[in-house]
């Protein structure tokens, strides 16, 4: 297979890149809403503490991080190049439990040529292998749009398998795990809450997204249901934080909608309680309160095993100048001990 890489330097995106927001696959905002899940329409406030919730003894945050190391055209049978990716990627998960110091319980680390050529062959360099990850053309959709929602649902798939990692790594007792970005494509796993740091969708009508407004530090709006191309339980809670706009420290908390709605109003009840403790403070996070200290501290232990750009970009330029050299011991250059 040949390629060629493109020179744009890919921290700066990508030469065809999508537009602003249009790779993220926000919902639409045609969603059906029930907001009566919890308490009628017309009794919509703000829902202080409850009491008599069981703390679980360990709380898991799962987040994965990608990067796009170049951008490269691959040769197709007609004569014509088509673009395609490659990207490295990164899933773990910290591991809060009571009595220890919180700490990375597990990490995984990928690289993938994602292309929509049928026949593509693995990428070997010198500082690693991106194994071909294939993906179907669809004409109602950009082709980096295409390739870069297939890299988002290889993360998905990593974030998965760290998480069941880290939980069979578990010596017992209860657990919570915390899911940074909406939980789609994990919603069936068991004890999970899905975390939206930023808001896409006003899913509210103008009456009950007042009640957003009003809400003061880990109160939380009631829960409603959200229907799209799935569906989920889904809430707002304010973080701890300094007073400022009307949706400052809001983050919308998220559960699978196969639960029973009681189920849900009691991992409602559970997020006011877990949530607030890992929230951060704007002199240490400039995303404060919303990035949670562990999800902070989980990006930057996965991006450092990313690798260095400038080696992997390097690699891949002569790769695509001539045969592709064997990794040694299937470790990448900059990036000691880590699977390439």
């Amino acid at each position: 297979m040949r390629f060629a890489v493109d020179p744009w330097d890919p921290t700066y995106g990508t030469s065809l890149d999508v537009e602003p927001g249009t790779e993220t696959g926000a919902e639409p905002s045609s969603a059906e809403i029930d907001v009566a899940v919890e308490v009628p329409e017309a009794a919509w406030a703000p829902v202080g503490h409850g009491s008599g919730v069981v703390l679980p003894e360990t709380v898991l945050f799962v987040d994965g991080v990608r990067r796009v190391d170049a951008q490269i055209w691959v040769d197709e049978p007609d004569g014509v190049a088509s673009p395609a990716l490659c990207a490295s990627y990164a899933a773990g998960v910290v591991c809060c439990r009571a009595g220890e110091v919180a700490h990375l319980s597990t990490s995984l680390v990928r690289r993938a040529l994602v292309t929509t050529r049928a026949d593509a062959e693995d990428v070997v360099t010198t500082a690693g292998r991106y194994r071909a990850s294939v993906t179907a053309e669809r004409a109602d959709t950009a082709p980096m749009q295409v390739l870069s929602l297939a890299l988002q649902r290889e993360l998905a798939e990593v974030e998965l398998v760290a998480a069941g990692t880290a939980r069979d790594a578990l010596p017992g007792g209860s657990d919570l795990l915390v899911v940074d970005g909406p939980l789609r494509g994990r919603q069936h796993l068991p004890r999970v809450l899905g975390f939206v740091k930023s808001h896409r969708s006003e899913y509210l009508p103008a009456p009950l997204g007042a009640v957003v407004s009003r809400l003061r530090a880990g109160e939380r709006t009631p829960v409603f249901r959200v229907g799209t191309s799935w569906s989920r339980y889904t809430w707002y809670l304010r973080l701890p934080c300094a007073p400022g706009a009307p949706w400052a420290g809001v983050v919308r908390v998220e559960c699978g909608a196969e639960l029973p709605a009681a189920d849900a109003i009691t991992m409602a009840t559970l997020s006011q309680a877990v949530l607030p403790r890992y929230a951060s403070v704007e002199y240490k996070d400039s995303r404060a309160p919303q990035n949670l200290y562990p999800i902070a501290g989980l990006e930057r232990a996965l991006r450092r095993r990313l690798g260095e750009v400038p080696v992997l970009y390097r690699a891949l330029r002569r790769a695509a100048a001539g045969p592709a050299v064997p990794v040694s011991a299937g470790r990448p250059a900059g990036s000691p001990g880590l699977g390439g």
